[in-house]
């Protein structure tokens, strides 16, 4: 297995939240799962330490990281940014067809709400979230939002709501789509800021990161 490979299946797995944050890196399970040896496993896990996704502990292994409240405060932040720049440029490259397929997405979604799917019901938010990137047009702007997605990505599209915060995170997407279909720029910007600030928010409050008490950890050369 390649290099490249090893790493995308152990981030896979942290970010499928298959090794809860915070949880020992089951070394001896992942190989033989992965049918590696120790020596690319711990390199793997160098890359993924450097990405934020594993802390290496001095003679003790490893584990998942567990965010800090200013971890999240941050990597949403910057998220924020990243989706309200892509909405803009959205807004100018969009083609129909894309707006089609949100708008179906969408719909989609609003279903599986009403249902009380919340597992679909974010499946069909991620698929709304990144279309939106995608239709940006702009490589690099795609790159850096799924660098920093994917370290929120558990908590984000995991954290439960309540019926009251359910209700007005479908209305805050009924805005988005409506400012999409109206190619409004500023509009979808503002709307998506809020929307994720809300959410960053939510995810704070329902304890996916922790205070800043701190274990050591290994530094990378």
């Amino acid at each position: 297995m390649l290099h490249e490979e090893v790493v995308g299946r152990i981030r896979d797995i942290l970010l499928d939240g298959e090794i809860p944050p915070g949880a020992r890196i089951p070394e001896r399970e992942l190989c033989e799962r992965l049918e590696i040896s120790r020596t690319p496993l711990r390199e793997a896990l160098k890359v993924l330490a450097a990405e934020g996704l594993v802390q290496l502990l001095p003679h003790r292994g490893s584990r998942a990281a567990k965010l800090t409240d200013k971890d999240m405060r941050d990597l949403f932040e910057v998220c924020q940014g990243l989706e309200a720049l892509a909405g803009e440029l959205a807004c100018e490259r969009i083609s129909d067809h894309e707006i089609a397929e949100i708008a179906a997405a969408h719909v989609a979604m609003v279903q599986h709400y009403r249902e009380g799917d919340l597992i679909q019901y974010y499946r069909g938010n991620r698929a709304i979230h990144e279309g939106i990137v995608n239709a940006a047009g702009n490589p690099v702007l795609t790159g850096l939002y799924a660098s920093v997605t994917a370290r929120i990505r558990r908590a984000r599209y995991v954290t439960p709501m309540t019926p009251q915060r359910w209700a007005f995170a479908v209305s805050e997407h009924e805005a988005i789509l409506n400012a999409l279909q109206r190619r409004d720029g500023a509009g979808l910007s503002h709307i998506l800021r809020a929307h994720l600030r809300h959410k960053r928010e939510e995810v704070l409050q329902a304890g996916f990161a922790e205070t800043e008490a701190n274990e050591p950890t290994l530094k990378i050369a």
